[in-house]
């Protein structure tokens, strides 16, 4: 008898995130492991309905200052529930091969609070599947620390090249209109 009563919370668990996964945008199907940690992040689970910031990030190039930045612009509006995701990459051969090393540069050196990712491909046919998607809405990352500004329904707002600084008035302003955009409306 106990068994039944286990059961019925389990399948109801298992019904809901069938719900969840169908009204989750493509851009946020799957997961990516956590910089230096032993877990992973379900994208839909922890993005979905959010607007979001995504950067292609790597910890040796001369864009790296940028973090600072980025992480500015984390304080700044994630009260309105903005997220940035950090993903390092070494397509362009930047990154360090040593997540811990890569962990290092992004949370001492720099005091990144927003979500890093380990490093992942975010080019061509081997790009993960987060970026797979971001490239086919607009391009693909050009170098690192490509930034795309994401609204609350998964669609990319703007795409922004490693030139654009977070406190570029164009990049705040396509932030702003992630923020404002209307959530994803779920489906029956």
């Amino acid at each position: 008898m106990l068994m039944r009563w286990l059961a019925v919370p389990a399948l109801l668990v298992a019904f809901t995130g069938v719900a969840h996964a169908a009204d989750c945008p493509d851009l946020l199907q799957g997961s990516l492991p956590k910089l230096h940690a032993r877990e992973s992040i379900d994208l839909c689970q922890r993005f979905a309905g959010k607007p979001l910031v995504v950067v292609n990030t790597a910890s040796f190039c001369g864009f790296a200052p940028q973090f600072k930045s980025l992480e500015a612009l984390n304080q700044r509006f994630k009260g309105q529930g903005l997220e940035v995701i950090g993903v390092p990459s070494n397509d362009f051969k930047q990154e360090s091969k040593d997540g811990a090393e890569t962990a290092r540069v992004c949370y001492v050196n720099y005091g990144v609070t927003f979500t890093m990712t380990e490093p992942q491909k975010v080019r061509g046919e081997e790009a993960t599947h987060l970026f797979k998607v971001l490239a086919s809405q607009t391009s693909a990352p050009k170098w690192n620390f490509y930034k795309y500004v994401v609204d609350r329904q998964g669609k990319v707002i703007a795409s922004f090249s490693s030139l654009t600084k977070p406190d570029d008035p164009e990049f705040i302003a396509a932030v702003e209109k992630a923020l404002a955009s209307p959530p994803l409306v779920s489906t029956p």
